[in-house]
Order: C-alpha cells, then sequence, then structure tokens
C-alpha cells in the first residue's frame, strides 16, 4: 500500500468510526509467545471484540490451560451497521466469561462460555464495562485506531498491564510520547515486515497483488504496544558507525544531530541525536535515554532542544524539513 493511500484509509477511520481492523490469528500467535510467563494465574479482558468472531478471544479460550490463565473476559459492541461485526448482528451487547474446560477435551464448548447482556452498548468506556476492567490483570486486544489515545489513558488511570495494536504514529502523540519517554510504555515484538492484515470490510485494499489477501486490509506501520517486560526490551542495538560531522549534519532549529536509519547510529558520539520513530522498534532503555521529540505533535516536548525562533517545528536541514525525530543520547558513553 502506498503511503497516501494508508494514510487515506486511517482517515476515513478517524472520521467514520469504522476502524474495526480485526486482527489474524498468526499475528496473535506470533506476537503473545513471547509473553507466556506474563499469563499464570492472570485474568485477560478483551474489551474491544465481538467474542464470536475474535481472533484474541479464540487464541486465549483454546490456550487457557497451557497459559494457566485465571479468567478471560470478552465484551462486545453493539452493532450498529449490518455487517459491523459478523452476519449474527447483534442488538445487543454481551459479554463472556470463560473460566477454563470443565469436560476434559481441552476445548472451550459453548456450554462452558458464560453469555451475559450488557444493560448498555458494551462501549469500553462504559460504566459496566470500566467494572468489568478493574476485575482483568492484563487487557490485550486491538482497540479502534481513531480512540487509541483515550484507549491508552483509560489503561493508564485503572494501573493495567496491557499488550495492545496502535499505529507507529501514536509513538509523536502528546498523549502517548510522555508513556514512552517515562518508561510506562513500550513497543513489543511486531507484525511481520511491519505491516499488519487486517479483516476489514469497509476500505479498499490498495496493496500490491503480491500482499494482497482476500478480504482484508493491509496497513504499514502498525505496531504491538505494551508496558509488559520482554526480552527484547533489554537487547542492546549493535553500533558500528563513527561519527563525523560530514555523514551527520546538525539541524538548522534543533540543538542535535541527524541520524537519518536507525542502525547508522554512530557508537562514539556522546551528544544528542535526532533519530527516526521506528528507532522505538529497536529502543533498550538501558542503552539510550530518550530526551524529547520535534515540536508539532509533541509540542512542548523537545527539552529545551528547539530553536523557538525558527518558528518551524518540523526539523531543518540546510533549511529541508525532514520527517518526526525522537532525541536521544548514548548513556553508554
Amino acid at each position: 500500500m502506498t503511503e497516501k493511500a494508508q494514510n487515506k484509509n486511517l482517515n476515513q477511520a478517524k472520521t467514520n468510526k469504522k476502524d474495526e481492523f480485526y486482527t489474524q490469528l498468526s499475528d496473535i500467535e506470533r506476537e503473545l509467545k513471547y509473553y507466556k510467563k506474563h499469563f499464570k494465574d492472570k485474568v485477560v479482558y478483551c474489551n474491544c471484540d465481538d467474542p464470536r468472531v475474535s481472533n484474541f478471544f479464540h487464541f486465549f479460550s483454546y490456550n487457557f490451560e497451557k497459559l494457566g490463565l485465571k479468567k478471560l473476559i470478552a465484551t462486545c459492541y453493539k452493532s450498529q451497521d449490518m455487517d459491523l461485526f459478523s452476519q449474527n448482528n447483534s442488538e445487543q451487547a454481551i459479554y463472556l466469561e470463560y473460566t477454563g474446560d470443565k469436560n476434559g477435551n481441552n476445548i472451550p464448548d459453548p456450554n462452558e462460555i458464560g453469555i451475559k447482556k450488557l444493560k448498555g452498548d458494551g462501549d469500553f468506556r462504559s460504566k459496566e464495562c470500566i467494572e468489568l476492567l478493574k476485575q482483568a490483570d492484563i487487557v490485550v486486544t486491538n482497540p479502534p485506531f481513531s480512540l487509541f489515545r483515550e484507549y491508552v489513558a483509560q489503561l493508564i488511570e485503572y494501573d493495567k498491564k496491557f499488550v495492545v495494536v496502535g499505529h507507529q504514529n501514536a509513538i509523536t502523540y502528546k498523549e502517548i510520547f510522555p508513556l514512552i519517554k517515562d518508561n510506562k510504555l513500550w513497543l513489543g515484538y511486531g507484525f511481520k515486515g511491519g505491516a499488519g492484515h487486517f479483516i476489514n470490510e469497509h476500505y479498499e485494499d490498495y496493496a500490491t497483488a503480491t500482499d494482497r489477501k482476500e478480504g482484508m486490509i493491509r496497513v504499514s506501520g502498525v505496531h504491538w504496544f505494551t508496558n509488559l517486560e520482554i526480552n527484547k526490551r533489554h537487547e542492546d542495538l549493535i553500533l558500528y558507525k563513527n561519527y563525523t560531522p560530514e555523514e551527520y549534519p546538525k539541524y538548522d532549529n534543533y540543538d542535535a544531530i541527524e541520524v537519518s536509519k536507525t542502525k547508522d547510529i554512530p557508537m562514539d558520539y556522546d551528544g544528542v541525536m535526532g533519530v527516526p520513530i521506528t528507532f522505538m522498534d529497536k529502543y533498550n532503555p538501558d542503552q539510550f535515554e530518550i530526551l524529547g521529540a520535534t515540536e508539532s505533535e509533541g509540542k512542548g516536548f523537545s527539552n529545551g532542544l528547539w530553536d523557538e525562533k525558527s518558528k518551524v517545528a518540523q526539523p531543518l536541514i540546510n533549511q529541508k524539513k525532514v520527517y518526526k525525530r525522537i532525541f536521544i543520547k548514548n548513556k553508554k558513553l
């Protein structure tokens, strides 16, 4: 998918609120295999899912005993459109509870799953869904892209552990970046190839023929956001380049040098460096310190590095604009 087409789809999602991008089971399995130790004796809540079609509910219910879960809860938002969730159009918002296999076949049979009606519409912000959230230890789901800021804010407010899907652009949101900077949120292992195929019938898929999947839409730059400890987060990025002023020019309007690719971070520079937001996929808080980010969406986050007299928020090199940057220092020099 081209960047223009991808932005069109995401903007449509924000406008129409039809951003139910259902996650593939293979993507869920690929990510959550790294978090198994966190789930033992825990209550897992999937609060942006139709349990009848949700692959999150499928994964946790079929792996309930293997993960040693205590309880699984999933809530279903009341359908507003004919095809919003599934062909089994629901006029009633419901929630499901599963506490494990009862008949020894290690399969979540329908009679083992408690189906209960909600009084409201099943919105994650509703009072009754918040009461279910309070029961949970870990929240795992793919929340609406258009509500990502609000969704994460709620998880932080109620002090919940989580593994959720979001777009990498969220890294620089003014509501999200401070959490990343303060090590309250970080990126997980990620989607294969940095893109996810989601089940979605609302938008045309602009993916190339080799990437196209029937009934799905390809979205680049999606990632997993979490506050659960994972090994990846403490792996040093191997650095091999030496600093030279010619290869790493200073910004015109920020007191830092430009590093256009994460792999090119110089191993011997102890000053402030501007790196792409994709750096967060390799970020190790033991190796680097995050000082701030460029202005614009993260206005006020540059930590004094911005020359306000320039009146240009985007970083400039020889008066040419480059994309948003995160400012870091190497802690090991």
